[in-house]
């Protein structure tokens, strides 16, 4: 005689809902948006389809969307026109850049947003790259200090957490110096602390036009191979003064959120990348998969190695798929 059936806990809707160990909510979503200059346009990117860029106007109606749907919680990227982009990052501190712009209509928006920035150089880069070039090296410690005031010009802008995703050695400690000694004491760090060099990012590049325009990017972004270096740049992170860490690209990589999530005590955040994203589209689109049920086993997945934040191309999906 039989005196534990599992099958008890799975045997109706509102039984497996009761028991469930992961939950999703609308606040675990952060959505990536990306803004172009111009006026009423909305563009779709090819390798993305359903995603699009904003100018300024819509995106003032996209936010307010976001928010009455319950996410709490956006991450800008802007696509630098050409002719501004340099080796030194200029338009980067520029104080009415479309970056600064882009804050200051999120905010004007919708006030109780969180606002979350991208701090990197490529696609501010004549070079496609996320450093200052010299040769055919990506110079790290000039590029800390771009990054650094660029931390602080987001931040002058109503930036909530400026999110460096360069993966330059040292950037957090300087990010972190330049906005105390600037008065900014209440913005945060998100941390792209396990940034891999991954394949997964092919279609954000087309989004900001922003490929390196020379070799590769895995002089900086971590090997993929490793994992215990991974622990070891989220902690050098959290110790320099990040208060929220990151892996990415996320569903190739679950085991080292879960190793990261069980070496740290500050809030680990998970980019569900623009390649993940694309398969998912594309293999619905084909008929191979429920699209709806791949979109929320994923992030589900996700949730349960241990992501308390999920950066996701999804996330408007995702929220009215939860109901």
């Amino acid at each position: 005689m039989m005196i534990r059936r599992n099958r008890i806990l799975r045997q109706s809707p509102a039984i497996r809902a009761m028991v469930a160990e992961t939950i999703l909510r609308p606040e675990h979503f952060i959505a990536p948006l990306f803004v172009i200059e111009g006026s009423n346009k909305k563009e779709e990117i090819s390798s993305m389809p359903g995603y699009y860029r904003y100018t300024l106007d819509l995106l003032k109606t996209e936010v307010k969307e976001l928010w009455d749907l319950g996410i709490k919680s956006v991450l800008l990227f802007i696509k630098c026109e050409d002719h501004l982009k340099d080796n030194k990052g200029t338009e980067a501190l520029n104080p009415n850049g479309l970056m600064q712009r882009a804050i200051k209509t999120v905010k004007d928006a919708v006030p109780a947003m969180v606002v979350m920035t991208d701090v990197a150089l490529d696609p501010f880069s004549s070079y496609g790259h996320d450093g200052i070039v010299e040769g055919e090296e990506i110079v790290n410690d000039a590029t800390v200090e771009v990054l650094a005031a660029m931390s602080v010009s987001h931040a002058e802008a109503g930036a909530d957490i400026v999110a460096p995703s360069d993966m330059m050695d040292g950037r957090i400690l300087a990010i972190r110096e330049a906005l105390e000694e600037n008065n900014f004491t209440k913005t945060g760090i998100m941390a792209y602390s396990a940034k891999y060099a991954s394949c997964f990012y092919g279609p954000f590049r087309d989004a900001l036009d922003s490929a390196p325009g020379f070799g590769d990017k895995k002089t900086y972004q971590m090997d993929y191979a490793n994992a215990r270096e991974a622990i070891k740049e989220t902690l050098m992170d959290i110790d320099e003064g990040a208060d929220i860490v990151m892996v990415k690209p996320a569903m190739a990589y679950l085991d080292i959120m879960r190793l990261i999530k069980d070496s740290v005590t500050v809030p680990v955040s998970a980019y569900h990348v623009s390649g993940e994203y694309a398969m998912i589209k594309a293999a619905a689109k084909m008929g191979w998969l429920n699209e709806e049920k791949a979109v929320l086993e994923s992030l589900t997945s996700i949730r349960r190695a241990g992501a308390d934040l999920i950066a996701t191309y999804f996330a408007k999906d995702a929220v009215k798929l939860l109901g």
